[in-house]
Formats: structure tokens, sequence, C-alpha cells
């Protein structure tokens, strides 16, 4: 197949590029600047000049395509209404191209947040309020009584790997700031976590053959706790390792620590059996241990990662 890509160049985009390929796949992705057209050219795909807002484009990827992987999205946190309305009118577009044509269009989704008290499902349905990006994953489903094969791959908060610079590269930055690994009350709340190569892996299984409507859970461990995760970094920065109360959170870990103190386990049980998914990299204690997230620094400013 020939598969559209958007979000080419990013985090999970520039892994699933290669796989694509490795599988026998020809890719086009979008790239907005010079510098991303050379990255995605360098990665061996072929190069689809444009950006989110450029739907004009958008609609010409999906058209000269197989089918479409969406994975760009502006994560910065302080215009999530504003980056929720973009994905909204991006699925829209590239839903109504593939209209009819029974073509596969893979959505990213999240985790956080999905039910709480248990370990989410592949079944369990989202809160519309809970996020407004919810919107744009219900809009692809739409799609799919119109001759579209829609699916959604649902993240783990945590995407690790060598060079990975969201969260957990945030809380080592914390960690670092602070003087000491910190973990809410008493650690035993659960962060769900994949490795980047492995999700690439599922999100190219899906565009393969996930049925039409389907939700796919792109997590290989159920649920680290929080705990572990500040102890790995302890030992990684040589520091010691504390308890924040819940109340203290905000202070001592800024924005992130809403999201840290989430206890939001996750099966992937419903999608192993339905694609035959195996994760196979490094989990994530393993990848904190191997020390590559301490080699680099972390910025984070008004809610965005850099």
């Amino acid at each position: 197949m020939r598969i559209f890509v958007t979000g080419a160049t990013g985090w999970i985009g520039s892994a699933v590029i290669p796989e694509l390929l490795d599988a026998g796949h020809r890719v086009l992705g979008l790239a907005r600047t010079d510098t991303a057209a050379a990255s995605v050219t360098a990665l061996g795909a072929e190069v689809q000049r444009g950006n989110l807002d450029d739907l004009d484009s958008l609609r010409a990827g999906a058209a000269a395509s197989d089918g479409v992987i969406h994975l760009g999205y502006n994560h910065d946190f302080s215009r999530m209404e504003a980056a929720a309305r973009t994905d909204l009118a991006v699925i829209n577009a590239i839903g109504a191209e593939l209209e009819g044509t029974d073509r596969p269009f893979v959505v990213a989704s999240g985790l956080l947040g999905l039910v709480s008290g248990r370990a989410a499902t592949e079944l369990d349905l989202p809160d519309p309020g809970a996020h407004p990006r919810i919107a744009g994953v219900q809009a692809a489903m739409s799609f799919v009584p119109r001759g579209v094969r829609s699916s959604s791959v649902r993240f783990a908060p945590t995407v690790h790997g060598p060079g990975d610079h969201g969260f957990i590269a945030v809380l080592v930055g914390v960690a670092r700031e602070k003087g000491v690994s910190g973990y809410i009350d008493d650690g035993t709340n659960r962060w769900p976590a994949v490795h980047r190569l492995d999700a690439a892996n599922l999100v190219r299984l899906a565009v393969e053959n996930a049925p039409a409507g389907s939700a796919l859970h792109a997590t290989a461990e159920e649920g680290v706790p929080t705990r572990a995760i500040a102890e790995a970094i302890g030992r990684g920065l040589d520091l010691p390792v504390v308890s924040v109360p819940a109340d203290k959170a905000g202070d001592h870990f800024g924005w992130i620590g809403r999201f840290f103190g989430a206890d939001a386990p996750a099966s992937n049980s419903a999608t192993r059996r339905l694609l035959g998914w195996n994760p196979v990299q490094a989990g994530l204690i393993a990848d904190l241990d191997a020390g590559h997230y301490f080699e680099n620094r972390t910025e984070v400013r008004d809610g965005t990662i850099s």
C-alpha cells in the first residue's frame, strides 16, 4: 500500500515510517518545513508539503494513497481547545476524502481518563467531556458506515525509548530541578507504557488489518507503579526518592503533576488477539535503567515539551 502519514517527523511518526517501509509499503509523509521534508526523505518516504491547517494538502495526500495514518497533533497543553478543533477539521477532511473507498484510516488517541477503578479495555468508550480531542476520534468513527475502515490507536501516556522528550523526560527534569525524585502519596497509582518501536509496529498492523470501528491499545505494560518510576529516576540521577503529598503535587511537579497522579492501567489483551501484536522491546523501568534519559535535558515552558 501507499500510506499517507501525518506527524511523519514526530516521535511516533518517525518510527512508523521505517516500520511501514520494512513491511514493503510506500509512504507519503506530511512535511511543514524544508527541514521536515529533508527528514521525511532521509527516512525513505515521499513528501507531501503542507501542515495540519492546510486541508487541501491533507485531502490531496489522502486521495493519492491507499490508506491514512493520522498522528499529527499540537501537544501544547496551554492550547488544548484550539489543537482539538484543528484535529477535528483534519479528521473530517481526510474522512470525507476516503468516503466510500473502504480504505483504512488510523487515528491517534490516548488512554488517560478512559475509566477509573480498573484496567481500561478496548471496549471502553471515552467520556466526550474528558478531553476535547475525543471529538476527533468520534468523527473518525462516524465515517465507518460511510465506507471508511476507521480505527483508533489509544497510546499509553508514556511512549518511551532513546530520544524521548515526553512525560518521562519531563519527570527527569523535575527531579533534577528539585534535587529529589518524587512520587505522589504512596506511589501505587499506575501508568501504562509502551516502547516507541512496539507502538510503531502496532500502528502498522492497524493500517493493514484493523477492523472498521476498532479501538486498539498501544500499551505493552498494563500499569507501572509511579513509585517504581520515581525510584528508577532516583537511581539514574543518584537522588533521594520521596513521597509528595497529593495537595502539594502541583507545587512540586508543575503541570505534569495532574497526569502523574492518575491511576490509569490499561489492558492490551483484545489488541493482541485481534492483530497478533506482540511487544518485544524493553519495558519502561529497564529503559530508564539503560541511562539514556539522563544524558540530555528537557525543558518545558507553558505546557509545551521541548
